[in-house]
């Protein structure tokens, strides 16, 4: 185990993300580096009314604790007390246009520690994709993307992270998937069947992924006129970005419980979002066919 070289690799990363990003909308992201007084710290970069994204992020983080927060320990109580180093690199870009979908996506590292016992480390991550009018060649391509990095350990290594992803960005009060998917995997190496060089490598083919998998989808839609009604409606689905990142994500719950930077933590969240009381979108629109043609779990990739 080596957390000098993750560290290394997380942060080549974000410069890589952020400087594709930067070439494509055209207006730089700002730069804050923070310190975080429990131990740490990280980079966050951010852009806000940009020529294409309205709002969107890509943090560095580099943390460390005297306990693990019960976040990180509901499903691992043999972990509680240990004290902890946690890094990664997660991102979210909202587009302004509705024809381009959201995308998030976060490669981490956690090392938990104790007095006179042996370390437990492990990755996690995942990436997916969330559109208002969606595409299927747009899904198609983000689906066969995630599984090419994925095939290097075998078919039933991707299907069981497609699968884990359907179920992870579910939101359960309301019934209904977040978006079309993607992968998603935790607690990569902690019962130690797996090595910690290929942990690493299959943790960093998802991060290097991400390009490859979103930037051609916004590179067609980016130019796809759109009127008030469409910006109405991601508005409107925003709001279940938002209810789902506050109620169910567990990177949001940790960096908050952990006391990490709240500014840099809610980076995530859309600009405009809206409400409806018991809203139901029209037959025969392009509405109705995003809930009953994409979100709904299918095999995109096959």
């Amino acid at each position: 185990m080596n957390a000098a070289t993750v560290k290394n690799y997380l942060q080549d990363l974000q410069n890589r993300i952020v400087s594709a990003l930067e070439a494509f909308d055209g207006k730089p992201f700002a730069r804050d580096e923070w310190t975080r007084p429990q131990g740490g710290g990280g980079i966050t970069r951010v852009i806000e009314e940009g020529n294409f994204f309205e709002r969107g992020g890509c943090n560095f983080s580099h943390v460390t604790g005297g306990a693990m927060p019960p976040s990180a320990t509901a499903n691992r109580p043999e972990l509680a007390g240990r004290a902890f180093e946690a890094m990664g690199v997660s991102l979210v870009l909202h587009p302004r246009n509705p024809h381009c979908p959201t995308v998030h996506m976060n490669v981490r590292f956690f090392v938990a520690t104790a007095q006179d016992k042996e370390a437990v480390w492990w990755f996690g991550g995942g990436i997916d994709l969330t559109p208002y009018y969606a595409q299927e060649e747009d899904v198609v391509h983000f689906h066969h993307t995630c599984k090419a990095a994925i095939m290097p350990w075998g078919e039933a290594e991707y299907r069981r992270l497609k699968q884990w992803c359907d179920r992870y960005f579910f939101l359960k009060h309301r019934n209904e998937p977040r978006g079309v998917g993607g992968l998603f995997f935790d607690d990569l190496g902690a019962d130690g069947s797996i090595a910690f060089d290929s942990a690493f490598a299959m943790t960093r083919s998802v991060g290097d992924a991400f390009l490859t998998a979103y930037l051609p989808i916004i590179e067609r839609r980016r130019d796809t006129p759109y009127t008030e009604e469409e910006r109405d409606f991601q508005a409107y689905r925003r709001g279940r970005y938002v209810e789902f990142n506050l109620v169910f994500d567990r990177g949001t719950l940790f960096g908050l419980q952990s006391g990490g930077r709240t500014e840099s933590i809610l980076m995530s969240m859309p600009p405009t979002v809206k409400w409806r009381y018991d809203w139901q979108p029209a037959p025969g629109t392009a509405e109705e066919r995003l809930y009953t043609e994409f979100l709904v779990p299918r095999d995109w990739a096959a």
